[in-house]
Protein backbone atom coordinates (compact mmCIF):
# COMPACT_ATOMS: atom_id res chain seq x y z
CA UNK A 1 0.00 0.00 0.00
CA UNK A 2 1.18 3.02 -1.22
CA UNK A 3 0.96 6.36 0.54
CA UNK A 4 0.80 10.10 -0.46
CA UNK A 5 3.54 12.28 1.30
CA UNK A 6 1.49 14.74 2.90
CA UNK A 7 2.34 18.80 2.02
CA UNK A 8 1.03 21.52 4.42
CA UNK A 9 -1.02 24.01 3.03
CA UNK A 10 1.06 26.86 4.38
CA UNK A 11 5.06 26.77 6.34
CA UNK A 12 6.35 29.34 8.65
CA UNK A 13 10.03 30.49 8.37
CA UNK A 14 11.75 29.43 11.20
CA UNK A 15 12.73 32.86 12.16
CA UNK A 16 8.83 33.06 13.48
CA UNK A 17 9.58 30.19 15.83
CA UNK A 18 12.89 32.04 16.44
CA UNK A 19 11.19 35.19 17.90
CA UNK A 20 8.61 33.76 19.80
CA UNK A 21 10.71 31.49 21.85
CA UNK A 22 13.01 34.84 22.69
CA UNK A 23 9.70 36.52 23.58
CA UNK A 24 9.23 33.11 25.45
CA UNK A 25 12.14 33.30 27.63
CA UNK A 26 12.22 37.06 27.40
CA UNK A 27 15.76 36.86 25.73
CA UNK A 28 16.35 40.36 23.36
CA UNK A 29 17.97 39.58 19.76
CA UNK A 30 21.15 40.78 20.84
CA UNK A 31 21.87 39.01 23.85
CA UNK A 32 21.04 35.64 22.24
CA UNK A 33 23.43 36.84 18.93
CA UNK A 34 26.05 36.58 21.94
CA UNK A 35 25.18 32.97 24.14
CA UNK A 36 25.02 31.81 19.88
CA UNK A 37 28.24 33.75 18.98
CA UNK A 38 26.64 34.53 15.63
CA UNK A 39 26.29 38.43 14.38
CA UNK A 40 23.63 40.00 15.65
CA UNK A 41 22.63 41.20 11.89
CA UNK A 42 22.70 37.62 11.07
CA UNK A 43 20.24 37.04 14.07
CA UNK A 44 18.40 39.67 12.66
CA UNK A 45 17.89 38.15 9.35
CA UNK A 46 17.12 35.14 10.23
CA UNK A 47 14.08 36.57 12.18
CA UNK A 48 12.40 38.68 8.99
CA UNK A 49 13.02 35.50 7.33
CA UNK A 50 15.57 36.95 4.78
CA UNK A 51 18.31 34.48 5.87
CA UNK A 52 18.06 30.76 6.04
CA UNK A 53 18.87 28.28 9.06
CA UNK A 54 22.39 26.56 8.43
CA UNK A 55 23.49 23.20 10.05
CA UNK A 56 25.96 25.21 12.25
CA UNK A 57 23.43 28.10 13.50
CA UNK A 58 20.83 25.15 14.18
CA UNK A 59 23.35 23.46 16.39
CA UNK A 60 24.34 27.55 17.93
CA UNK A 61 20.25 27.46 18.48
CA UNK A 62 19.98 24.01 20.39
CA UNK A 63 22.69 25.15 22.70
CA UNK A 64 21.24 28.39 24.03
CA UNK A 65 16.94 27.53 23.10
CA UNK A 66 17.31 23.96 23.79
CA UNK A 67 15.78 23.05 21.20
CA UNK A 68 17.08 20.42 19.13
CA UNK A 69 18.85 21.07 16.20
CA UNK A 70 17.39 18.44 14.03
CA UNK A 71 13.51 20.73 14.46
CA UNK A 72 15.07 24.21 13.06
CA UNK A 73 16.55 22.45 10.04
CA UNK A 74 13.43 20.79 9.81
CA UNK A 75 11.48 23.80 9.85
CA UNK A 76 13.73 25.73 7.82
CA UNK A 77 13.66 22.10 4.76
CA UNK A 78 10.02 22.42 5.20
CA UNK A 79 9.72 26.12 4.75
CA UNK A 80 12.13 25.88 1.69
CA UNK A 81 10.05 23.13 0.22
CA UNK A 82 6.86 25.02 0.98
CA UNK A 83 8.31 28.45 -1.00
CA UNK A 84 9.60 26.37 -3.86
CA UNK A 85 6.52 24.87 -4.64
CA UNK A 86 4.40 28.22 -4.11
CA UNK A 87 7.20 29.51 -6.93
CA UNK A 88 6.27 26.25 -9.04
CA UNK A 89 2.22 26.85 -8.49
CA UNK A 90 3.00 30.43 -9.91
CA UNK A 91 5.21 29.08 -13.03
CA UNK A 92 2.68 26.07 -13.65
CA UNK A 93 -0.46 28.80 -13.92
CA UNK A 94 1.77 31.39 -16.04
CA UNK A 95 2.68 28.41 -17.72
CA UNK A 96 -1.07 27.86 -18.67
CA UNK A 97 -0.93 30.32 -21.68
CA UNK A 98 2.07 28.51 -23.32
CA UNK A 99 0.24 25.23 -23.21
CA UNK A 100 -2.67 26.62 -25.44
CA UNK A 101 -0.37 26.71 -28.30
CA UNK A 102 0.12 22.63 -28.45
CA UNK A 103 -2.45 20.31 -30.53
CA UNK A 104 -3.16 18.99 -26.39
CA UNK A 105 -6.42 16.95 -27.88
CA UNK A 106 -4.78 15.71 -31.03
CA UNK A 107 -1.31 14.02 -28.69
CA UNK A 108 -4.17 12.78 -26.26
CA UNK A 109 -5.88 10.53 -28.88
CA UNK A 110 -2.23 9.49 -30.03
CA UNK A 111 -1.76 8.17 -26.71
CA UNK A 112 0.97 10.62 -26.37
CA UNK A 113 -0.07 12.37 -23.17
CA UNK A 114 -3.15 11.69 -20.44
CA UNK A 115 -6.62 13.89 -20.79
CA UNK A 116 -6.68 16.27 -18.12
CA UNK A 117 -9.40 18.82 -16.87
CA UNK A 118 -7.83 22.55 -16.04
CA UNK A 119 -5.23 24.27 -17.97
CA UNK A 120 -2.92 24.29 -15.15
CA UNK A 121 -2.88 20.13 -15.39
CA UNK A 122 -2.43 20.48 -19.21
CA UNK A 123 0.81 22.74 -18.34
CA UNK A 124 2.16 20.44 -15.64
CA UNK A 125 1.35 17.45 -18.05
CA UNK A 126 3.12 18.86 -21.09
CA UNK A 127 6.34 19.92 -18.88
CA UNK A 128 6.19 16.27 -17.45
CA UNK A 129 6.05 15.32 -21.01
CA UNK A 130 9.31 17.35 -22.51
CA UNK A 131 10.95 16.78 -19.01
CA UNK A 132 11.63 20.39 -18.39
CA UNK A 133 11.05 22.37 -15.20
CA UNK A 134 9.39 25.63 -16.74
CA UNK A 135 8.28 27.27 -19.99
CA UNK A 136 12.09 29.44 -19.55
CA UNK A 137 14.02 25.37 -19.65
CA UNK A 138 11.65 24.56 -23.21
CA UNK A 139 12.44 28.01 -24.43
CA UNK A 140 16.17 27.54 -24.09
CA UNK A 141 16.28 23.76 -25.26
CA UNK A 142 14.06 24.58 -28.66
CA UNK A 143 14.23 28.00 -29.11
CA UNK A 144 17.40 29.33 -27.81
CA UNK A 145 20.07 26.69 -28.40
CA UNK A 146 21.19 26.91 -25.31
CA UNK A 147 22.54 22.98 -26.02
CA UNK A 148 24.09 24.23 -28.97
CA UNK A 149 28.07 22.31 -27.50
CA UNK A 150 25.93 19.09 -27.33
CA UNK A 151 23.50 19.83 -30.61
CA UNK A 152 22.28 22.19 -32.37
CA UNK A 153 18.50 22.93 -32.40
CA UNK A 154 16.59 26.28 -33.00
CA UNK A 155 12.35 25.81 -34.01
CA UNK A 156 12.40 29.89 -33.51
CA UNK A 157 11.86 30.68 -37.14
CA UNK A 158 9.27 27.96 -37.86
CA UNK A 159 5.69 28.21 -38.05
CA UNK A 160 5.00 26.33 -35.05
CA UNK A 161 7.49 25.66 -32.65
CA UNK A 162 5.49 23.75 -30.00
CA UNK A 163 3.76 21.26 -32.30
CA UNK A 164 7.34 20.66 -33.98
CA UNK A 165 8.81 20.22 -30.52
CA UNK A 166 5.85 17.99 -29.53
CA UNK A 167 6.57 15.50 -32.20
CA UNK A 168 10.68 15.29 -32.32
CA UNK A 169 9.96 14.79 -28.13
CA UNK A 170 7.75 11.80 -29.35
CA UNK A 171 9.95 10.64 -31.16
CA UNK A 172 12.66 11.06 -29.00
CA UNK A 173 10.51 9.07 -26.54
CA UNK A 174 10.00 6.11 -29.09
CA UNK A 175 13.79 6.09 -29.65
CA UNK A 176 14.49 5.44 -26.37
CA UNK A 177 12.50 2.80 -25.64
CA UNK A 178 14.75 0.93 -28.43
CA UNK A 179 18.10 -1.37 -28.43
CA UNK A 180 20.53 -1.26 -30.55
CA UNK A 181 24.45 -2.31 -31.43
CA UNK A 182 26.84 0.21 -31.56
CA UNK A 183 26.13 2.24 -34.71
CA UNK A 184 28.50 1.64 -37.66
CA UNK A 185 29.25 3.73 -41.15
CA UNK A 186 30.10 0.75 -42.62
CA UNK A 187 26.95 -1.27 -41.83
CA UNK A 188 24.74 1.41 -42.63
CA UNK A 189 26.50 1.72 -46.37
CA UNK A 190 26.06 -1.78 -46.83
CA UNK A 191 22.53 -1.75 -45.98
CA UNK A 192 21.42 0.27 -48.80
CA UNK A 193 21.34 -2.24 -51.26
CA UNK A 194 19.55 -4.21 -48.85
CA UNK A 195 16.90 -1.67 -48.38
CA UNK A 196 16.41 -1.74 -52.02
CA UNK A 197 15.32 -4.86 -51.80
CA UNK A 198 12.85 -4.27 -49.77
CA UNK A 199 11.77 -1.58 -51.51
CA UNK A 200 11.29 -3.36 -54.81
CA UNK A 201 10.01 -6.64 -53.41
CA UNK A 202 7.04 -3.90 -51.36
CA UNK A 203 6.29 -6.87 -48.82
CA UNK A 204 3.26 -5.97 -46.78
CA UNK A 205 5.60 -5.73 -43.46
CA UNK A 206 7.75 -3.36 -45.27
CA UNK A 207 7.77 -1.04 -42.48
CA UNK A 208 8.85 -3.34 -39.88
CA UNK A 209 11.64 -4.79 -42.29
CA UNK A 210 13.24 -1.71 -42.43
CA UNK A 211 13.27 -0.55 -38.66
CA UNK A 212 14.89 -4.15 -37.84
CA UNK A 213 17.30 -3.82 -41.12
CA UNK A 214 18.41 -0.35 -40.05
CA UNK A 215 18.58 -1.33 -36.39
CA UNK A 216 20.88 -3.58 -37.37
CA UNK A 217 23.52 -0.63 -38.54
CA UNK A 218 22.99 0.49 -34.94
CA UNK A 219 20.53 3.23 -36.62
CA UNK A 220 16.88 3.59 -34.58
CA UNK A 221 13.94 4.38 -37.03
CA UNK A 222 11.16 5.90 -35.13
CA UNK A 223 7.74 6.15 -36.51
CA UNK A 224 5.74 9.17 -35.39
CA UNK A 225 2.51 10.20 -36.56
CA UNK A 226 2.75 14.06 -37.68
CA UNK A 227 0.97 16.45 -35.84
CA UNK A 228 -1.81 18.98 -37.44
CA UNK A 229 0.71 21.66 -37.29
CA UNK A 230 3.62 20.06 -37.78
CA UNK A 231 3.59 19.09 -41.62
CA UNK A 232 6.89 17.08 -41.10
CA UNK A 233 7.62 14.09 -43.24
CA UNK A 234 11.02 13.38 -41.71
CA UNK A 235 13.81 13.75 -38.82
CA UNK A 236 17.38 13.19 -38.03
CA UNK A 237 19.44 13.47 -34.79
CA UNK A 238 21.84 11.97 -32.65
CA UNK A 239 20.72 11.22 -29.43
CA UNK A 240 23.57 10.04 -26.95
CA UNK A 241 25.57 9.17 -29.62
CA UNK A 242 23.05 7.13 -31.41
CA UNK A 243 22.09 8.18 -34.86
CA UNK A 244 17.84 8.63 -34.85
CA UNK A 245 15.74 8.63 -38.10
CA UNK A 246 12.13 9.43 -37.30
CA UNK A 247 9.25 9.60 -40.08
CA UNK A 248 5.56 10.32 -39.77
CA UNK A 249 4.57 9.17 -43.10
CA UNK A 250 1.89 11.75 -43.44
CA UNK A 251 1.47 11.82 -46.94
CA UNK A 252 1.15 7.46 -46.41
CA UNK A 253 2.69 7.58 -50.35
CA UNK A 254 5.13 4.57 -50.78
CA UNK A 255 7.57 6.84 -53.12
CA UNK A 256 7.54 9.63 -50.52
CA UNK A 257 8.55 7.21 -47.79
CA UNK A 258 11.62 5.53 -49.34
CA UNK A 259 12.80 9.43 -50.54
CA UNK A 260 12.35 10.34 -47.08
CA UNK A 261 14.33 7.16 -45.24
CA UNK A 262 17.14 7.88 -47.49
CA UNK A 263 17.34 11.57 -47.50
CA UNK A 264 17.92 10.87 -43.94
CA UNK A 265 20.33 8.28 -44.22
CA UNK A 266 22.12 10.43 -46.48
CA UNK A 267 22.34 13.15 -43.25
CA UNK A 268 23.74 10.45 -41.12
CA UNK A 269 26.44 9.44 -43.74
CA UNK A 270 27.24 13.00 -44.53
CA UNK A 271 26.54 15.46 -42.33
CA UNK A 272 27.84 15.98 -38.77
CA UNK A 273 26.89 14.77 -35.20
CA UNK A 274 25.50 17.70 -33.85
CA UNK A 275 22.78 19.09 -36.20
CA UNK A 276 19.12 17.91 -36.07
CA UNK A 277 17.80 17.34 -39.80
CA UNK A 278 14.60 19.18 -39.70
CA UNK A 279 11.98 20.11 -42.57
CA UNK A 280 10.64 23.40 -41.53
CA UNK A 281 9.99 26.79 -43.31
CA UNK A 282 13.32 28.69 -42.83
CA UNK A 283 17.01 26.59 -43.38
CA UNK A 284 20.29 29.08 -43.13
CA UNK A 285 22.57 29.21 -46.60
CA UNK A 286 24.45 25.79 -44.39
CA UNK A 287 21.53 24.00 -43.56
CA UNK A 288 20.06 24.59 -47.65
CA UNK A 289 23.48 23.22 -48.51
CA UNK A 290 23.07 20.01 -46.63
CA UNK A 291 19.20 19.54 -47.56
CA UNK A 292 20.24 19.43 -51.14
CA UNK A 293 22.96 17.30 -50.33
CA UNK A 294 20.85 14.63 -48.84
CA UNK A 295 18.03 15.06 -51.15
CA UNK A 296 20.92 14.22 -54.33
CA UNK A 297 21.74 11.17 -52.23
CA UNK A 298 18.36 9.66 -51.81
CA UNK A 299 17.41 10.58 -55.70
CA UNK A 300 20.62 8.69 -56.95
CA UNK A 301 19.59 5.51 -54.71
CA UNK A 302 16.20 5.63 -55.99
CA UNK A 303 16.83 6.52 -59.38
CA UNK A 304 19.56 7.96 -60.65
CA UNK A 305 19.43 11.67 -63.21
CA UNK A 306 20.96 9.52 -66.15
CA UNK A 307 18.45 6.51 -65.89
CA UNK A 308 15.78 9.15 -65.53
CA UNK A 309 17.08 11.31 -68.33
CA UNK A 310 16.75 8.27 -70.38
CA UNK A 311 12.69 7.39 -69.24
CA UNK A 312 11.91 11.36 -70.66
CA UNK A 313 14.19 10.82 -73.86
CA UNK A 314 12.25 7.76 -74.55
CA UNK A 315 9.01 10.14 -73.88
CA UNK A 316 6.48 6.78 -73.07
CA UNK A 317 4.80 6.96 -69.79
CA UNK A 318 2.37 3.92 -70.05
CA UNK A 319 1.80 1.83 -67.25
CA UNK A 320 3.56 -0.75 -69.10
CA UNK A 321 6.25 1.13 -69.97
CA UNK A 322 7.31 2.74 -66.54
CA UNK A 323 7.20 -1.31 -64.84
CA UNK A 324 9.56 -1.92 -67.72
CA UNK A 325 11.57 0.69 -66.94
CA UNK A 326 11.46 -0.21 -63.35
CA UNK A 327 12.90 -3.48 -63.74
CA UNK A 328 15.98 -2.71 -65.91
CA UNK A 329 16.98 0.07 -63.59
CA UNK A 330 15.66 -1.59 -60.21
CA UNK A 331 13.45 0.24 -58.69
CA UNK A 332 10.05 0.57 -57.62
CA UNK A 333 7.66 1.88 -60.16
CA UNK A 334 5.51 4.43 -57.33
CA UNK A 335 9.52 5.65 -57.80
CA UNK A 336 9.47 6.75 -61.02
CA UNK A 337 5.77 7.48 -61.15
CA UNK A 338 6.54 10.28 -58.53
CA UNK A 339 9.59 12.09 -59.59
CA UNK A 340 7.94 11.75 -63.16
CA UNK A 341 5.04 13.86 -61.58
CA UNK A 342 7.80 15.66 -59.40
CA UNK A 343 9.80 17.28 -62.22
CA UNK A 344 6.69 17.79 -64.10
CA UNK A 345 6.76 15.60 -67.17
CA UNK A 346 3.59 14.01 -66.41
CA UNK A 347 0.85 15.79 -64.94
CA UNK A 348 -0.04 14.70 -61.15
CA UNK A 349 -3.21 12.89 -62.56
CA UNK A 350 -1.79 10.80 -64.66
CA UNK A 351 -0.44 7.45 -63.58
CA UNK A 352 -1.61 8.54 -60.20
CA UNK A 353 -2.89 4.77 -59.48
CA UNK A 354 0.67 3.75 -59.53
CA UNK A 355 2.16 5.81 -56.24
CA UNK A 356 1.26 2.80 -53.86
CA UNK A 357 -0.33 3.63 -50.25
CA UNK A 358 2.17 3.00 -47.33
CA UNK A 359 0.27 3.89 -43.85
CA UNK A 360 2.89 3.21 -41.37
CA UNK A 361 -0.08 3.23 -38.64
CA UNK A 362 -1.86 0.12 -39.21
Amino acid sequence: MTTSKFIPAVAFHPGVTLAEKLKEIDMSIKEFALRASKPEKTIHAVIKGESSVTSDMAVAFESVTRIPAHFWLNKQRNYDEFQARTRKETMIAEASEWAKSFPYAQMVKLGWIKPVKTPQEKAQALLSFFQMSSVKAWEDYYLNQKLKIAFRISLAHTKDPHSISAWLRQGELQAAEMRTPEYSDAKLKNLIPQLRTIMISQPSDFASKVRESCAEAGVKLVYTPCLQKAPINGSTRWINGTPCIQISGRHKRYDIFWFTLFHEIGHILLHGKKDIFLEKDFHTEDELKKEEEANLFSSNILLTKADEDTIIRNGIYTHDAIREYADRFNTHPSIITGRLQHHKVIPYSKNSDMLISADLFR
